[in-house]
């Protein structure tokens, strides 16, 4: 749809994602409160470790669309709470692989059902059909900015 006019409030909603803020929010606050000490950004890498372990650190940039100097900030913090090791690539030694240890191993199920239970609260009334259409839209919106 061409030619459409935000108000600046409107635009500022978008571009600062709102929602996704809110529930980034709510889900750091039920991490802390459960005794979890770790960051939504640390959490995202962890999450894509758990769907396959031992990516490289460009692979890591790739899937959660940071840049290399936030992925070695998250890694090392990650790595100081002894919850990933950096180890070198048996194809290609420059190349170094993030791998789960056995205690970030141990957070996938906690931490997933954390993250379901925030999702269920944020999503009180609102149907699948709305939440398609969100879906939809929003991979538009990707799609033709990317």
């Amino acid at each position: 749809m061409a030619g459409n006019q935000f108000k600046r409030g409107e635009l500022y909603s978008v571009i600062n994602g709102m929602a996704s803020t809110a529930v980034a929010r709510r889900l750091q606050k039920n991490f802390r409160a459960a005794g979890l000490e770790i960051t939504i950004e640390q959490w995202s890498i962890l999450y894509h470790l758990w769907k396959e372990d031992c990516l490289s650190q460009q692979e890591l940039c790739n899937r959660t669309f940071r840049d290399k100097p936030s992925i070695t900030r998250l890694i090392d913090n990650l790595e100081k709470q002894k919850l990933v090791k950096r180890v070198s690539s048996a194809e290609d030694k420059r190349i170094n692989l993030v791998c789960l240890t056995d205690a970030a191993k141990e957070l996938h199920d906690m931490t997933l059902r954390i993250a379901n239970e925030t999702m269920d609260e944020a999503l009180i009334g609102v149907t699948r059909d709305e939440i398609e259409m969100v879906k939809n839209v929003l991979q538009k919106v990707y799609d033709n900015l990317k």
